[in-house]
């Protein structure tokens, strides 16, 4: 079933805080939670760090760092063509590259969803929290698509199990599209998997004995990378924007699209 999608309106009642948050584009809801339980929320000026607290829309007030947080009044989607030894983060301690350092823009945008340090490709960006919530989730499948480079040919038989699912250290991997790229002489491999488990592909080779040497998302959903140079960044357009909500069962409300090349 669709669900309709918008930003909470004035006078609807209370909303729970995890959801207050990624609404406001704070983060996603999972990243909103872990901020919650941190202790890093204030509510009314006192720390909530219960997830079940309802934010009345009309009288709470929610700080989180100092800062009071408010509605976004426009949503933002980019999608980048990450590079190599960008870690996908919002800061880093030991003084990295970030993907965030790549991003040029006025409102304050969040990762949907992580490529490891090693892995290129398709990455998307958004200051809408129910969006990437969704993208996210598991149940709604999104498929995304990658391009594997490996240091041997990889059997057929392996690839029927890729297919079908292999045992990792988490648990059965679902179904996925696999198949040999046409000129790669079986090194060269394309997988579509509708999943988001901590570096899932590479682990999937991996615990077939395969060294995974390149790993490029190619397409999340329908977006891909196509004309945009490595650390590039644009923005999604309104159709794109559509599809990836049709999607994952969002129905948009009337002014959820942004203005098109909005930054």
């Amino acid at each position: 079933m669709k669900r309709s999608i918008g930003p909470p309106q004035a006078g609807k009642g209370t909303v729970r805080i995890n959801r207050y948050l990624s609404m406001c584009g704070i983060a996603s809801r999972r990243k909103a939670e872990e901020l919650i339980l941190e202790g890093k929320v204030k509510v009314n000026g006192a720390v909530r760090s219960d997830l079940g607290t309802q934010i009345n829309l009309e009288r709470d007030t929610v700080v989180i760092a100092g800062k009071k947080v408010s509605f976004v009044p426009d949503y933002l989607y980019l999608v980048m063509n990450k590079p190599k030894d960008a870690i996908t983060t919002l800061s880093d301690e030991r003084g990295r590259t970030t993907v965030m350092s790549m991003i040029r823009s006025r409102q304050r945008v969040f990762p949907i969803g992580r490529l490891d340090r090693n892995t290129t490709g398709v990455l998307l960006f958004t200051n809408d929290g129910e969006f990437a919530h969704h993208l996210m989730h598991p149940k709604f499948g999104i498929p995304k698509s990658y391009r594997v480079t490996c240091s041997k040919a990889v059997a057929a038989a392996h690839l029927a199990m890729l297919r079908k699912g292999v045992t990792l250290a988490d648990g059965t991997t679902g179904t996925a599209d696999v198949y040999a790229l046409p000129g790669g002489r079986g090194k060269e491999i394309g997988i579509v998997i509708r999943e988001g488990r901590n570096r899932q592909v590479r682990r999937m080779f991996e615990t077939l004995g395969y060294d995974v040497t390149k790993l490029d998302r190619v397409a999340y959903g329908p977006i891909t990378h196509e004309g945009l140079a490595r650390g590039g960044t644009r923005s999604l357009s309104r159709a794109e924007v559509r599809a990836l909500k049709s999607l994952a069962g969002i129905v948009e409300d009337a002014g959820a699209i942004p203005a098109a090349g909005r930054r």
